[in-house]
């Protein structure tokens, strides 16, 4: 069986480390975006940025950083032999769970 990634980026941290506590006792790996990698890390919990598997830099203010082939092509892949071949030739994982909530934008 293939390993669980979650991808986490969230605006509103409340309950961030209970479920980043959860998700890694249960074996899945977790993957954030900015200050939702730096909390999970400062509660000593193992986090991989999502630079790590972009292989690039965050932008605009921090704005941009999960919208990226490696990204989106992990969320979207269905369990079918040709999305299969099509992640193994990028190299691109699955992304099991995908937790997120945005930042208030009319208040920035």
């Amino acid at each position: 069986m293939a390993k669980s990634i979650a991808l986490l980026s969230v605006y509103d941290k409340t309950g961030l480390i209970d479920l980043a506590k959860n998700l890694h006792e249960l074996g899945v790996e977790l993957v954030a975006s900015g200050g939702t990698s730096k909390a999970i890390r400062e509660a000593e919990l193992p986090v991989k940025d999502v630079s790590d598997i972009t292989k690039a830099p965050e932008m605009l203010g921090g704005r941009v950083k999960t919208l990226h082939p490696a990204v989106h092509g992990g969320i979207l892949a269905r369990d079918l032999a040709s999305d299969d071949a099509d992640l193994a030739a990028q190299a691109i994982d699955k992304i099991t769970y995908v937790v997120c909530n945005l930042y208030p934008f009319k208040q920035t």
